[in-house]
């Protein structure tokens, strides 16, 4: 427009007309060459089974994008979207901002996966997706706590089945992690039926695919929507899974609405597994002190995000305090971290016994934490200073180990011990022979303090929490 004024205020038009001509051919040509390497480029991705529109439009994926209501939470402002990711919404409608992904991310045949307490709350979105020819197939509500397998392989199969070109998960741990294992097969299959082996072996490609997107909107604290790292429980019981940088979801959408009617066990005992990843992460023998940084923030907002919910469940502002803290901690463990000693146990402990990981964190995160307190203590002494909401100074300040159960026995819903999940003193005597034989070397590598025998890790698991 500038030129074309110029030009008119000194010759006639048809001069400018003229010069606007070759200005245009230019250009045009300045322009050939970059289209023709983006077709060419395009053209040698289209090979990869039926996700040909998938690789081609993450060429031109827009920015990463980061919403969160500033009415809310002001401290999201410094969160950075984890790698690989193309946007994180807080505090916003789940239901348009996913449409607005899904747009964006020009998908039109979307496979859904939901917690079975969520899909009263979606039946609506997923019946617009329906009118609107985007449904791949009927909702999956198949995936049970921890990721079990059968559940997990159902939902394989049937998104390989329609083709499905993006994930929609809605709920908990589980289905966000079902949800990647879900996208890894998607990358692999080509006409069997899905296994875990088959599943495990995808991640191990190189190089590895692009996987179709995942759109997460997670109904609690999990966070498990915020990692690469994907869980699942086998038929016979043992913690299993997968990770790879490309199984990082596309999208995360926290809506509080979804958290409504949640039971007690899980909106507090997720939330609590931010405390959880904090902890590891402050305490891991791997931790810089930029993650300690990073996690010791995480603590103190999601301590206050718990606290607020007891308060009032249904506290927007609570909620997303739980929620950003969670965010802060689990990128902090997953910085290098991951697993801490806490997760390892407890991640075991879960798939053997059938208790919410939650509870785990319940039962066993105060006696982890005592177990090696000589040996992390001016960390735990950050952490019991980050937990401290009433000590006027005056009183010695607790151990960090008081604070955590201290913290739990608040909790409606969560275990706070082994009998409150049926598991009695033999069954726990197995558990530690277990982990010492299988896993002595990996928890030893994990614990500022080594166990040195199963005793030792008995002794740990049964320490009454009244000493603490």
């Amino acid at each position: 427009i500038l030129p074309t004024r110029w030009l008119l205020q000194r010759t006639n038009t048809a001069v400018t007309v003229l010069v606007m001509v070759l200005l245009s051919s230019l250009s045009t040509l300045l322009l050939l060459p970059p289209l023709l390497f983006f077709s060419a480029t395009s053209d040698g991705f289209l090979t990869n089974n039926n996700y040909n529109k998938r690789m081609t439009t993450t060429m031109s994926r827009p920015p990463r994008r980061l919403t969160i209501d500033k009415r809310l939470a002001a401290e999201g402002e410094a969160l950075p979207v984890p790698p690989g990711m193309d946007g994180v919404h807080v505090g916003v409608p789940f239901d348009s901002t996913a449409l607005y992904e899904m747009e964006q991310l020009n998908v039109s045949n979307v496979y859904v996966m939901a917690n079975k307490s969520s899909k009263p709350m979606v039946e609506h979105f997923v019946k617009t997706l329906k009118e609107m020819g985007f449904l791949a197939a009927p909702i999956n509500c198949d995936v049970s706590m921890g990721g079990a397998e059968d559940g997990l392989l159902t939902a394989c199969n049937e998104a390989a089945e329609v083709k499905a070109d993006c994930v929609l998960t809605i709920g908990g741990g589980a289905v966000q992690d079902a949800g990647k294992l879900v996208r890894l097969w998607l990358s692999a299959a080509d006409g069997e039926k899905a296994t875990v082996k088959g599943i495990q072996a995808a991640q191990n490609r190189d190089p590895m695919p692009p996987l179709p997107p995942q759109i997460c909107c997670p109904n609690s604290f999990a966070m498990a929507e915020l990692t690469h790292v994907a869980g699942l429980v086998t038929r016979d019981n043992v913690k299993s899974g997968a990770s790879h940088p490309n199984m990082m979801p596309t999208v995360v959408i926290f809506d509080t609405t979804l958290s409504r009617g949640l039971p007690d066990w899980v909106r507090f005992g997720t939330a609590l597994r931010g405390i959880e990843h904090a902890i590891g992460a402050i305490c891991h023998p791997k931790a810089t002190s930029d993650i300690r940084t990073r996690a010791l923030q995480g603590l103190v907002l999601v301590n206050k995000g718990l606290k607020g919910m007891v308060e009032n469940q249904d506290s927007e502002a609570a909620q997303v305090n739980c929620y950003l803290g969670g965010w802060m901690a689990i990128r902090a463990l997953n910085t290098g971290c991951y697993p801490s000693i806490a997760h390892l146990i407890q991640n075991h402990y879960s798939a053997r016994f059938n208790v919410h990981q939650g509870s785990c964190s319940g039962i066993l995160s105060a006696r982890i934490l005592e177990y090696h307190r000589q040996k992390s203590l001016l960390y735990q002494i950050t952490i019991a200073r980050a937990l401290d909401t009433g000590n006027d100074g005056d009183q010695p300040l607790p151990h960090a180990a008081t604070f955590v159960s201290d913290l739990v026995a608040t909790l409606p819903g969560v275990a706070k011990d082994h009998a409150d999940a049926n598991v009695d003193e033999e069954m726990l005597r197995e558990f530690a022979e277990y982990m010492y034989n299988q896993h002595g070397e990996k928890l030893n590598r994990l614990s500022p303090k080594p166990f040195c025998s199963a005793e030792d890790f008995l002794e740990m698991l049964t320490r009454p929490i009244a000493t603490l």
